[in-house]
């Protein structure tokens, strides 16, 4: 059964009615447990190893999770919505080729500083998708999305660039997905330069894709925004 049956079979254990109500009180166990997730990792987490280390009873959690994959995809969702909408916002204040190189940079330095164990429990669950049909659905939608950002990003540098990138956005996603997940094992192994390396590696790729004249560190005239 994947997570997303599950859901739906969790939400049909109460009154339609109760059913938003419901999906709130998910949310918020699934946010709480978050930190716990991302300390110990899919392999060592169980329903009542995250009740050991919360305020909630296992009880509290079983009823509205119907196991451990349910709970865990719950919570990187909400994570991850919270991570594209951490980049639109860099993508939407740029308006210069440099403004918006470095704000890309600075949102992965500092997220990778900062959330280096949330971005672990990403990493942890997608792998194990290779392995658990029940993730599958779930990570490949975190994917879908995280791709649509980075393509968000890429289009903001076209425009900016005034040239096309020449990757189409899966190629994109996982240039730069590959280069942010080798900065976070140089971070979680302890290198103190990790996020700096990660930022020259991450501007040379953008250069390589959009190389540019001296004219376009000047401001570009302020885009429309879109529908």
């Amino acid at each position: 059964m994947t997570t997303r049956q599950q859901e739906q079979a969790s939400t049909a254990r109460v009154p339609k009615a109760r059913v938003d109500k419901f999906e709130e009180r998910r949310a918020e166990l699934g946010e709480a447990a978050l930190t716990t997730l991302a300390t110990l990792g899919y392999a060592r987490t169980s329903l009542r190893e995250i009740a050991q280390n919360t305020e909630f009873s296992h009880g509290v959690l079983h009823y509205y999770f119907t196991d451990k994959v349910d709970l865990i995809v719950c919570s990187v969702k909400q994570y991850k919505a919270r991570c594209v909408k951490r980049y639109d916002h860099a993508v939407d204040s740029a308006t210069t080729f440099d403004e918006l190189t470095e704000g890309f940079l600075q949102s992965l330095a500092d997220t990778l500083r900062d959330e280096g164990h949330m971005h672990r429990l990403w990493y942890d669950l997608r792998s194990q998708a290779l392995f658990e049909a029940a993730f599958r659905d779930d990570v490949t939608e975190i994917d879908k999305s995280l791709e649509a950002m980075i393509w968000r990003i890429m289009a903001r540098f076209e425009e900016l660039a005034g040239v096309p990138t020449g990757l189409p956005p899966a190629a994109a996603y996982s240039l730069f997905d590959g280069l942010f997940q080798q900065g976070l094992l140089r971070h979680l192994s302890g290198e103190a330069d990790a996020a700096e390396r990660m930022k020259d590696d991450v501007r040379a790729a953008i250069l390589r894709l959009f190389p540019r004249p001296a004219e376009l560190r000047k401001p570009a005239v302020a885009r429309k925004r879109r529908a």
